[in-house]
């Protein structure tokens, strides 16, 4: 990877303040990209039209039961 094929990671500001224990995700090559800030070396990809999917249900409080 070049330089100008860097990637911007970014957080919610809801995630930890030791910079651990967030999920952190960017748009890089019309992909999103996600990680978790532990473990940074495992990326996945998924599609912007399925991240928006899955954040319409988390508004929607489908998996609420998941973290109550």
């Amino acid at each position: 990877m070049n330089e100008s094929d860097a990637i911007t990671w970014q957080k919610s500001s809801f995630s930890g303040g030791n910079g651990e224990d967030c999920v952190e995700v960017a748009l890089h090559a019309g992909a999103i990209l996600m990680r978790e800030s532990d473990e940074p070396g495992e990326v996945i990809a998924t599609s912007p039209a399925k991240l928006a999917a899955f954040i319409a249900g988390v508004k929607a409080g489908e998996f609420d039961h998941l973290v109550n």
